[in-house]
C-alpha cells in the first residue's frame, strides 16, 4: 500500500503545516516483536467533494457537524516514495515503487 487517508480540521495546525511543508512520514510499530516500518513521502491537503466522500464515515457529524461539505473538514493524503523497516535492533532503507494508484471517484484530468 503506497497511498493512506486521513480526515482533519481544515483549520488545525498540521493542515497548516502540510500546506507549507508537505513532506512527511508515517510510522507504523509492532511492540510485541520489536519491529516497525516508517514510510516517507508527501501529504497533501485535499478539499474537494470527491476526496471527502470517498473517506466520508457514518458518525463523522460528530466531528463535522455541517456533514461532508462542512469547511472544517478536509482530507489528508499521504503517498509513500520511501521507507525504512526496523527489527532486531537493524534497519534496512528501501524504495515504495509503482504507480500510486487510481483515485476512486476522483474526477478524470
Amino acid at each position: 500500500m503506497r497511498t493512506f487517508y486521513f480526515t482533519t480540521n481544515t483549520s488545525s495546525m498540521r493542515v497548516r503545516h502540510y500546506r507549507a511543508h508537505p513532506q512527511a512520514c508515517l510510522y507504523f510499530m509492532d511492540r510485541r516483536f520489536f519491529r516497525g516500518v516508517m514510510l516517507k513521502g508527501t501529504m497533501e491537503v485535499l478539499e474537494d467533494a470527491w476526496a471527502k466522500e470517498l473517506i466520508w464515515q457514518d458518525g463523522d457529524t460528530t466531528y463535522y457537524p455541517l456533514g461532508v461539505a462542512d469547511p472544517d473538514y478536509c482530507v489528508l493524503r499521504f503517498t509513500a516514495d520511501a521507507g525504512r523497516f526496523y527489527q532486531n535492533f537493524g534497519s534496512e532503507d528501501f524504495a515504495v515503487s509503482g504507480p500510486a494508484g487510481e483515485e476512486p471517484g476522483a474526477p478524470e484530468a
